[in-house]
């Protein structure tokens, strides 16, 4: 006697933006003392090192924030995917990343110079330009602000409107490329 096969059932699922209870958030963000005001207090309490988002629409004024990684008490693991997630539920013009080290030291690490880089490449092609990077630390009273810093170079995307002039590039082929 055969065996019966069970029809494929492909489950379906939603992605919804479920909102927490609100940080005050009335004021438009202008620099970056007003983003450490908001929430660097909180990330400064942290032991451990908490990336988040805040999203903000075209006049500043912040939508929400989103908790993307907590961490270990030295890093976070952080990937574009899940910092722009809620910038596109929330329909955000721009964003903003403001981050602790429970270390007390405010200079960025390889890592956060290298996911910021990272951010302000992705955010400009999805069009939700990245403000700004901010690390807080110790007792809230300094703050390290890339682009206070003038490291907050947004890119300047110019695109192929020539079908024939598109290059496409196999990731495959780049990595064959590298291991010669």
């Amino acid at each position: 006697m055969g065996t019966k096969k069970k029809p494929f059932k492909l489950d379906v699922v939603s992605i919804r933006l479920v909102k927490d209870a609100p940080l005050r958030s009335e004021y438009p963000i202008r620099c970056p003392h007003d983003a450490v005001a908001l929430i660097g207090e909180q990330l400064c309490e942290m032991d451990k090192e908490v990336v988040c988002v805040i999203n903000l629409r075209t006049d500043c004024t912040p939508i929400n924030c989103s908790i993307v990684s907590i961490g270990t008490v030295n890093e976070s693991l952080v990937h574009p995917r899940e910092m722009l997630k809620s910038s596109i539920l929330s329909n955000a013009s721009s964003m903003l990343i403001v981050h602790n080290h429970p270390s007390g030291r405010l200079s960025p690490s390889q890592q956060d110079c290298m996911m910021t880089d990272r951010m302000i490449k992705m955010c400009e092609y999805m069009g939700i330009p990245l403000q700004d990077h901010i690390i807080v630390a110790g007792d809230n009273s300094q703050f390290f602000s890339f682009k206070e810093k003038g490291l907050m170079k947004n890119p300047v995307i110019s695109l192929v409107a020539d079908y024939h002039k598109i290059e496409f590039k196999s990731p495959m082929v780049a990595e064959e490329g590298r291991a010669r």
